[in-house]
């Protein structure tokens, strides 16, 4: 089982990565500032201006520490990747299980399951601890209208069903979101979903975290082997990592929850945003460092896994997931068995 290791998140404005014998040295200005031994890290995420030598990706590669290079904002632009690694027989019957849309309809369905069973619980966790402050009618009919949701794919759909379920139950989830938020109602809030760019301070604390989250699982399909392009729930499309998409699903709940959490113990203010004349909203540098600290430091905490029943840190769970999966494909387990938080 691979060992859960560090993340090292370069953000510094023109650092230079380079390889300096066993460690990654970085660079600012031709001044090294720091060292660190390869064999500490799990992958390396560089943030916008951010160079790095061949021979560091060279090295990165054959010892199989993921590279991925991100804009300033936290858009994925690309990653390094060294020798593919996992049985080609099962990437192979990857491909042809995304052709059986009885397959696809099932591992949609477990993953479309465990995103809303999960956010279930981040409203049940938030009614909990902020009921007196929380519009209760409101949260408890959200409550009630996913618990139906999650009792419709426990019948088994087809894959364009189990997608409707996933977006009337999203709508539901993102429609009471804002009451999740007990501090600075001003500054922070949700009306709705927004992406591309995001048009509050909210959704650009989700989007961000939600690339950390999908950079993360996609190294750890990768590194069972699997093709993080190929998905059932999402589909092939030139660029999307479909698989990726898929298994994130279950842990967005995840990104939901720390967001909240930073905003409502003030750890992140509202001077922390910049928003520009037409409306899209972007982190300061202050901002997002903050932001990857928490979700690095949330990464190292202990859980016991549902399914696997050890306890490890939230991090594991990501390679734990792939792991499960390639099993699933192997016919080694009857379904796919996502991670449902207590």
């Amino acid at each position: 089982m691979k060992k859960h290791l560090n993340t090292l998140f370069v953000t510094t404005q023109g650092a230079y990565l380079a390889k300096d014998g066993e460690t990654v040295a970085v660079r600012i200005e031709g001044a090294t500032v720091l060292r660190v031994p390869v064999h500490t890290l799990d992958s390396i995420v560089c943030f916008g201006n951010v160079g790095c030598s061949p021979f560091l990706m060279g090295f990165c590669g054959e010892r199989q520490v993921g590279l991925s290079f991100l804009s300033e904002n936290g858009r994925f632009l690309a990653r390094v990747q060294g020798p593919t690694s996992g049985n080609v027989l099962l990437r192979r019957e990857q491909y042809r299980r995304a052709d059986d849309p009885g397959f696809s309809a099932a591992v949609a369905g477990a993953c479309v399951l465990g995103k809303i069973a999960n956010c279930r619980t981040v409203l049940l966790r938030s009614l909990r601890d902020h009921g007196d402050k929380l519009d209760q009618q409101a949260m408890q009919e959200a409550i009630d209208r996913l618990g139906a949701a999650i009792r419709r794919l426990q019948g088994g759909l087809d894959l364009d069903a189990a997608r409707g379920v996933e977006g009337d139950a999203a709508r539901v989830y993102f429609g009471v979101f804002d009451h999740l938020i007990v501090r600075d109602k001003e500054h922070f809030f949700m009306r709705q979903r927004s992406r591309r760019p995001p048009l509050d301070r909210i959704n650009c604390l989700l989007s961000f975290l939600y690339t950390l989250v999908l950079n993360d699982i996609r190294s750890a399909l990768e590194l069972v082997g699997l093709d993080p392009a190929v998905g059932y729930l999402h589909r092939d499309r030139p660029g999307r990592a479909g698989l990726a998409l898929d298994m994130m699903e279950e842990f967005r709940p995840l990104a939901d929850r720390l967001a909240v959490s930073l905003v409502n113990l003030g750890q992140v203010q509202r001077n922390d945003f910049v928003v520009s004349d037409g409306g899209a909203v972007r982190m300061s540098d202050e901002a997002r460092k903050t932001l990857l600290v928490a979700y690095q430091k949330r990464k190292q905490e202990e859980m016991v896994h549902p399914f696997v029943e050890e306890k490890m840190t939230l991090g594991l769970f990501f390679h734990i997931q792939a792991l499960l999966f390639a099993r699933y494909l192997r016919g080694e387990l009857d379904g796919y068995p996502p991670v449902i938080w207590k």
